[in-house]
């Protein structure tokens, strides 16, 4: 066992060597030998994983290089900074299971909005971004400039403005790690987001034109371009955390360069690996098991497969553990 390695993953490789403990084990190794050889890694986000504070420990693997781009959901990518100048308002509701449709209903009359066990305060979450990024989205629809979703977030907290309302620890920002790096992200269905509700409303009210914000299909050109441009030596490595779009759209670039873009000599998926536990029989995108990938032209025969079937909220910051040898 390597004394260079932090109590957290002595923990680890002295207790997880079985099943999906093992399988952790194997997956985290391999995404530290992917980037030992030089290889970049793909994190794509799916749940509420900004809400499950992700940031804790995603935020420091940002910092290491130890992740080269970001695909998210627009929850994703809004509930990181919602949790970052709203903390001491959400609300905990341990007993989540025994809610009936009146407690439910109570909540929403005290604006708080529920994922699983915590409530989102709507006026000091929602409602206090939505006063500074509507200023940025106005800004730029007047001087008829364009941005993705993730841009108009990066200029929100590089202004500073949102540092008056800071609630936690901004370290612990996966987002503000993000902006203050430039790394890269894919928002896909944007749309499907408070913030992008907002947005739209706006643009039907006629105050914003829809084109001020850059689409999916721009998204996907970006994409196609950045993974031809660092696709070399070792490769892309994909780590996703749950599945839906957040997944099923990045990894889609390379069967869309080969099949569509007809270019024969793009690489697969470098390194995969999936923490879900979703059930594989119902035909499911989240639940498929990584060898159908293979038919889809998204990864190579030899590629490194790995599969967790857990909770990601639990999995994933162990494995970001590992990995930042804490």
């Amino acid at each position: 066992m390597s004394n260079t390695r932090g109590p957290i993953s002595q923990f680890m490789e002295r207790n997880y060597l079985h099943f999906n403990a093992a399988a952790m084990m194997d997956a985290a190794k391999g995404y530290e030998t992917h980037l030992d050889e030089g290889g970049k890694m793909m994190i794509t986000l799916a749940g509420a994983m900004s809400t499950a504070e992700l940031g804790i420990s995603l935020a420091e693997m940002i910092r290491q290089d130890k992740v080269a781009i970001i695909s998210c959901t627009g929850a994703n990518l809004e509930e990181d900074i919602m949790n970052l100048v709203a903390h001491s308002h959400y609300k905990r509701v341990p007993n989540y299971r025994d809610l009936s449709p009146q407690d439910e209903w109570d909540l929403l009359e005290n604006h708080y909005n529920r994922v699983t066990d915590t409530c989102i305060p709507e006026e000091e979450a929602f409602r206090r971004l939505q006063k500074h990024i509507h200023k940025i989205w106005k800004d730029a629809d007047t001087a008829g400039e364009r941005y993705f979703p993730h841009e108009f977030m990066y200029k929100m907290l590089l202004s500073g403005d949102l540092e008056q309302y800071y609630e936690i620890d901004p370290k612990n920002s996966w987002m503000l790690a993000a902006a203050e790096k430039n790394l890269p992200i894919v928002v896909p269905g944007w749309e499907d987001s408070t913030m992008g509700n907002i947005f739209a409303s706006y643009v039907m009210k006629s105050e914003l034109k829809a084109t001020t914000m850059k689409s999916g299909i721009e998204y996907m050109g970006w994409l196609a371009d950045w993974y031809i441009a660092n696709s070399g030596g070792k490769g892309i490595g994909f780590f996703q955390i749950g599945g839906g779009i957040a997944g099923d759209f990045p990894i889609c670039v390379v069967p869309m360069l080969y099949q569509d873009m007809e270019m024969e000599n793009i690489p697969f998926w470098s390194y995969f690996c999936q923490i879900s536990d979703s059930t594989t029989s119902y035909g499911s995108y989240s639940g498929a098991v990584p060898n159908e990938k293979i038919t889809w032209g998204k990864l190579d025969i030899h590629t490194p497969k790995f599969i967790v079937e857990s909770d990601a909220t639990i999995v994933a910051p162990l494995m970001f553990a590992w990995i930042l040898k804490q």
